[in-house]
């Protein structure tokens, strides 16, 4: 739970993030956290995070300093083992360059703090985040929870697997809309089977009606 409310703010963007993986709103106090909290939660490594986490003390600054966001993890599928959890300051670079004076106090009794924890600490950055697979799910998100009919997933399933497991959005969609209405109709079918994994790509590559998608290695 947050250690302090984050206040409304006319010179920057706040609001509430929807976590589903964390089942709350959850607030945040800039667009690139936003962001930043877009890519944790589809992140299939992190188990949670939790904004405005802990209060760290700070000489000088009476209300001390928060950090933006603590992540916490699964265990590795193939080791087991845990990564620590990050605890991280979302900037940017620009604002870290001017203000480095400011920030080294707070960030250096972050290390510390989180060190002390087991975790790790780390700025993260615009250039971390504001990648082509944010461009993804920022497409993608709106199609998660829509609910296609089994009988379309099925035969989706059925056409790709027929193609030998792969095939491209085109393709499928040569494949299953005669009219601009079916297009309208198969996309969205199409696009909740990229963003639920039930048709995998390269989230880190551009997707788009060219891209290539597969079967699961189970479902092939």
């Amino acid at each position: 739970m947050p250690i302090r409310k984050i206040p409304k703010n006319h010179l920057v963007v706040t609001g509430s993030f929807a976590s589903c993986k964390n089942d709350q709103m959850d607030a945040f106090e800039s667009l690139l956290e936003k962001e930043y909290m877009l890519l944790l939660e589809f992140d299939e490594r992190v188990l949670r995070f939790e904004p405005q986490p802990v209060t760290i003390a700070v000489p000088g600054i009476p209300k001390g300093y928060v950090p933006d966001v603590l992540v916490h993890y699964h265990p590795d599928p193939i080791s087991g083992k845990i990564p620590k959890s990050l605890l991280t300051e979302v900037k940017h670079t620009d604002d870290l360059q001017r203000n480095a004076q400011k920030y080294a106090p707070k960030f250096a009794l972050a290390e510390e703090y989180a060190s002390e924890c087991g975790w790790e600490f780390r700025i993260t950055t615009q250039v971390d985040i504001r990648t082509p697979l944010l461009a993804n799910l920022k497409f993608l998100r709106e199609y998660r929870n829509i609910e296609p009919a089994n009988q379309d997933s099925l035969g989706l399933i059925q056409i790709v697997r027929g193609n030998g497991g792969l095939s491209s959005v085109e393709s499928l969609l040569e494949r299953l809309a005669v009219t601009d209405d079916d297009r309208l109709h198969w996309l969205p079918i199409i696009w909740h089977a990229v963003v639920t994994r039930g048709l995998l790509t390269d989230w880190d590559q551009p997707i788009n009606n060219d891209t290539v998608l597969q079967l699961p290695e189970d479902v092939i």
